[in-house]
């Protein structure tokens, strides 16, 4: 900041190709629960990461999915909306 400037650099990852993904996802045969008729960008951003996205992935899909718990899909889609929502997530 020698020059009165604010070096402002913006954190950035490599994202998948969505068409990459889309291969991935047609040779494994899956189907995720959601499927929204596009790749969101959250998707993108674990499928970066090769050794987090998988465990993130099987967490997820533990949290939202397993029928442990005491709460029911409907109240942990809305767990995650209003999280999402007051973090300002646009993912």
């Amino acid at each position: 900041m020698a020059d009165g400037k604010i070096d402002t650099n913006e954190a950035w990852v490599d994202l998948t190709h969505v068409g990459d993904l889309y291969s991935v996802m047609r040779s494994a045969n899956t189907r995720h629960p959601y499927d929204f008729g596009f790749m969101p960008a959250m998707a993108r951003l674990i499928a970066a990461h090769g050794r987090i996205g998988p465990a993130f992935s099987a967490l997820f899909a533990q949290i939202m999915f397993s029928p442990d718990g005491k709460l029911t899909r409907h109240e942990r889609e809305m767990v995650a909306a209003v999280a999402a929502s007051a973090q300002d997530c646009f993912y």
